[in-house]
């Protein structure tokens, strides 16, 4: 069965999730929106330029979680995703998705972001399989520590390669979607990749190479 491999974050939805989920923290008080939301948006910018790696990020990032519960986390995550989220999902996206599913494809999403937010996500989009970058719990508390390989840069390869392994899959004939350079490693990997509103890296690579550029809003 090919597969047909969507990024999350600005690909299939017009924004990023982990940082609207930090906002929505700030408005629950969770966070200091002067100075926590501020400091994140500035790794976001520092990640998305590849000047640091995603498990940096994620060493601020998830520190509100620190003792939460993965049960109170989840209970924020469906609202938040009906509310924030619903509304940023790309029409083309969902129609690039019927697509491959009418063909038979299967869909899967890759995505840096952490596992709890895809998996609230997906569900809304009707994607039932993704890889996400997974975080350690401690009697089911949070502990603000990556688990495993994280799903970033050439981990998503990794991860991807266990998956694939694990379920009987091949990555003969599969497609990747994604926006960012920091897929430049998957998008190479794949035989047909698919610049979704790339950024400035991403869109000079993609032009160089002859790769598909989709603009989805």
């Amino acid at each position: 069965m090919t597969l047909a491999i969507f990024d999350l974050d600005d690909t299939l939805i017009g924004g990023n999730s982990p940082s609207l989920w930090t906002a929505h923290l700030a408005d629950l008080g969770w966070v200091d929106r002067e100075s926590f939301v501020a400091r994140e948006q500035e790794l976001v910018a520092r990640y998305a330029a590849l000047e640091i790696t995603l498990e940096e990020y994620f060493a601020f990032s998830v520190q509100p979680l620190i003792g939460r519960s993965r049960e109170e986390v989840d209970y924020l995550a469906g609202p938040f995703v009906e509310a924030i989220i619903e509304p940023l999902i790309h029409s083309a996206a969902m129609h690039a998705v019927a697509r491959h599913r009418a063909a038979g494809d299967r869909i899967l999403i890759v995505s840096a972001s952490p596992t709890f937010l895809v998996e609230a996500i997906a569900a809304r989009l009707g994607i039932a399989e993704l890889l996400a970058t997974d975080l350690e719990l401690r009697h089911d508390c949070y502990t603000g520590t990556i688990s495993g390989i994280p799903c970033a840069r050439e981990g998503k390869i990794l991860r991807l390669q266990q998956w694939c392994a694990a379920q009987d899959e091949s990555l003969a004939g599969a497609h990747f979607y994604s926006d960012s350079c920091n897929d430049l490693p998957l998008l190479c990997h794949v035989e047909h990749p698919h610049a979704v509103n790339p950024d400035a890296a991403l869109r000079e690579h993609a032009e160089r190479h002859g790769w598909d550029i989709l603009h989805w809003d």
